[in-house]
């Protein structure tokens, strides 16, 4: 047997839950070990959803702790990956000035129309090559100067919410580059602030710190050092994609979907701006050319609906039942306004079902056909754009993250699209979080070999298109 080379603790907090993850590497392959699990959760504060961050401290504490006293030798580092945009205040001594604002709080509305007013939507995208989304980091900056927030007056310094967790493990104030990028104020070709967009929005250019690269070593945490991979946790997704290809897309699936390619330059243009493409940072030097879709989120929540009412269903049950559901009904566009915040999603998708005017899915498990159905559609068609934008052939489609167990999705993703998915790691997060520590510690010589080990996990499972002929014709629908 192989001896033990390497320990390293991947720490992923997502909108749900967080996790501290031991991986293993023992010189020719990786073994993962859950050593604490944790909620996550936004709570409604003098009317703003916020994150409660003192609690993700206290846990992801409680799992460095936890992994001290489990393992012979301390871990040979950490690193800490979150979702996007959302972000702290420090004040000149450090301090957090109030707790980090949840993205589906509704104090960005009208904030893109509040921007456009002052920076055309066009040159708002030459500068930061990002889509537009109402969550995005630009928007809450942007409501805080609109409301003459005292924060703003305040604040001595920006960190997103890994950076913000990594100050506190490290000293470090810094900003790393792929969740930078999230915020839509991070120019993509200078990989710098874009202090032109940031002084005519009147967002103070002194608030944003040295950007970092993943695989930077921050400081250390009682002794152990602390790293950064790609702090936006589909960026560590996607370093962890079993690639053996260079043509080949991803689709990150879980409460969000992020369909995308990786390219080695971000595409900036006229077309990708039509299309409200977005050029995201990856690891080492490359770009994550995708669109976001809204993913499981809306099955999550007619889960939860039904739950209200007495009918209670596992994921695996939901994903069974719609299996013997009628296919290819009625169709939901998943990223329409009504399905963001919380609510009852399957009220929402009859509305717009009956609005677009189609038929109308009645049963509990219709509804969740409706929506496999809707995210298969929408996967389709964001690839056909980004192919558009490349001009790149796709052999085959890596599904990583929790939504890579639902063998239902994946074959209608197949179908849909007409090109094989590969379906794993579940855990690709936590993956490309460790593979970057372990390239930064010398014990991986790139990624290249990482992806390698990668592939040769086990628990991958391939899907091949079977009934693309029913999908020919198929387009998502419109409200009236």
């Amino acid at each position: 047997m192989t001896e033990k080379r390497a320990t390293v603790l991947a720490i992923d907090i997502g909108a749900e839950s967080g996790r501290v993850m031991a991986v293993h590497f023992d010189g020719a392959g990786l073994q993962l070990e859950e050593v604490h699990r944790f909620p996550n959760y936004a709570l409604t504060v003098n009317g703003l959803l916020q994150w409660d961050i003192l609690h993700l401290w206290r846990e992801v504490q409680a799992g460095i702790d936890r992994s001290r006293a489990q393992a012979a030798e301390p871990p040979a580092s950490l690193a800490v990956d979150t979702w996007g945009v959302d972000f702290g205040l420090l004040d000149r001594d450090g301090n957090l000035v109030g707790n980090p604002v949840c993205y589906r709080d509704s104090r960005t509305e009208g904030m893109l129309d509040a921007v456009f007013a002052r920076v055309p939507k066009a040159e708002v995208f030459a500068q930061t090559g990002i889509q537009f989304m109402a969550i995005n980091t630009l928007y809450q900056m942007m409501s805080l100067v609109e409301s003459g927030s005292p924060q703003l007056q305040i604040a001595s310094r920006f960190l997103t919410v890994p950076d913000l967790i990594n100050f506190w493990l490290s000293g470090a104030q810094v900003c790393e580059f792929s969740n930078a990028t999230t915020t839509q104020m991070l120019n993509p070709f200078t990989r710098s602030w874009a202090g032109e967009l940031l002084d005519a929005l009147q967002i103070p250019l002194d608030l944003f710190p040295e950007v970092v690269q993943p695989g930077t070593r921050l400081g250390t945490y009682e002794d152990i050092p602390v790293i950064a991979p790609a702090c936006h946790d589909t960026g560590s997704a996607v370093a962890g994609v079993p690639a053996q290809t260079e043509n080949f897309a991803y689709i990150s699936s879980g409460t969000w979907s992020l369909v995308g390619l990786e390219v080695a330059e971000p595409v900036v243009n006229e077309a990708a701006l039509a299309v409200n493409a977005t050029n995201e940072g990856g690891v080492f030097g490359s770009f994550r050319l995708l669109k976001n879709v809204m993913g499981l989120w809306l099955l999550q929540q007619c889960r939860s609906t039904w739950e209200q009412v007495g009918r209670a269903y596992s994921y695996p049950e939901l994903v069974s039942l719609a299996e013997s559901a009628e296919p290819l009904r009625s169709f939901v566009d998943p990223n329409e306004d009504r399905f963001l915040p919380p609510g009852d999603h399957p009220a929402h998708i009859q509305a717009f079902c009956r609005q677009s005017g189609q038929s109308l899915p009645q049963s509990d498990v219709d509804i969740a056909r409706c929506v496999f159905d809707s995210l298969a559609l929408a996967y389709r068609d964001v690839l056909l754009e980004l192919q558009g934008l490349t001009g790149r052939p796709i052999d085959v489609i890596h599904v990583v993250g929790g939504g890579s167990r639902n063998r239902l999705l994946n074959q209608l993703t197949a179908d849909a699209t007409g090109i094989p998915v590969l379906a794993g790691p579940s855990e690709a997060t936590v993956i490309g979080n460790a593979l970057v520590q372990l390239i930064s510690l010398g014990e991986l010589a790139n990624l290249e070999e990482g992806r390698q080990l990668v592939s040769e996990l086990g628990e991958l499972e391939r899907f091949v298109p079977e009934g693309e002929e029913a999908w020919q014709g198929v387009k998502m629908p419109a409200t009236q």
